[in-house]
């Protein structure tokens, strides 16, 4: 013989609504055939708490049960006969109220919860028992340009099934850095899922990131590092004129402040450029015959600084 509906809920008599409604949820989550995949004795197991519940998550209803008007299925009784403390009879299935979704006495926002957690927030549509479960999320990933993660941007994506999303990309983005968009998913009975966008930022040509920072390589000539001068040098921007002082060496770094890297609030770090000296595509003999000069007269032994 089967239980009563507080022994089916592990609760006692005296239990509260909320006791009542936690116990249920827990048991349900438990034994829900969607979690329990070909578990014929998880479906019964199911069936029964879902009729429990069915009976004391209704004020009404456990009302009449403690006072022996209806039995463990809702039907009414005799008097003199059934009560509280009566055994179930007949089918177990529990009594369901198809216009909110799930057994009497649950809001369909707690089933929409409940759903959430047995499915892990990946239902397929359809469901159990007459429950709605949300459409799949979706997942995929984006190719972005590191100018489009400084200064954020909108980029508009396809799924396999033809649909097209917007997605904004924001100040500050990262590579492998994962996007929610809500409700962006697969449809389903009881919503669509999310689309989850996995960012992947493309090699740039110039620039590169070390930390925080924004590194590029800035060629200068010879002429520019012994006497200093004036260059182009490129930023996420635009080209500026960046001031080489006198003596520059290969490895030294120059700092353009701002012109680096966005953070999630939009502010920017610094732009360094790496000077790396450079002689002339061609070679040129008088340039040659000062080399050979200047070694017999001034040598010197170049040092690794640091």
């Amino acid at each position: 013989m089967a239980r009563d509906p507080y022994q089916e809920l592990g609760v006692s008599r005296g239990a509260s609504a909320d006791e009542i409604r936690k116990a249920f949820r827990k048991l349900a989550k438990q034994h829900h055939p969607d979690a329990n995949p070909g578990s014929k004795a998880a479906e019964d197991r199911f069936k029964q708490v879902s009729a429990a519940f069915d009976i004391l998550g209704d004020p009404e209803k456990r009302k009449k049960f403690d006072a022996g008007e209806i039995d463990a299925d809702g039907r009414e009784t005799m008097r003199g006969f059934g009560g509280g403390g009566s055994p179930w009879g007949g089918q177990q299935g529990g009594q369901w109220n198809t216009s909110r979704g799930g057994p009497e006495g649950m809001e369909s926002g707690d089933l929409g919860d409940l759903f959430s957690e047995i499915l892990g927030r990946r239902g397929q549509g359809g469901g159990f028992g007459g429950f709605s479960q949300r459409g799949a999320d979706v997942r995929a990933k984006l190719e972005i340009d590191l100018e489009e993660t400084i200064h954020g941007a909108k980029k508009r994506i396809g799924f396999s099934d033809g649909r097209t999303i917007d997605v904004t990309i924001p100040k500050g983005a990262e590579e492998g850095q994962t996007l929610r968009l809500k409700g962006q998913g697969s449809p389903g009975r009881a919503g669509p899922g999310d689309a989850f966008i996995e960012l992947s930022v493309k090699p740039h040509p110039i620039f590169r990131r070390e930390g925080s920072a924004l590194i590029m390589d800035l060629p200068i000539s010879i002429p520019d590092a012994v006497l200093g001068g004036k260059v182009e040098a490129p930023t996420p921007d635009g080209v500026v004129s960046l001031t080489i002082p006198k003596g520059a060496n290969s490895g030294q770094s120059l700092r353009l402040k701002g012109r680096g890297l966005s953070d999630a609030r939009g502010k920017r770090g610094d732009l360094l450029g790496r000077i790396v000296l450079m002689l002339p595509d061609k070679p040129d003999s008088e340039l040659e015959a000062f080399a050979e000069r200047w070694r017999k007269d001034r040598p010197y032994t170049t040092r690794r600084k640091g």
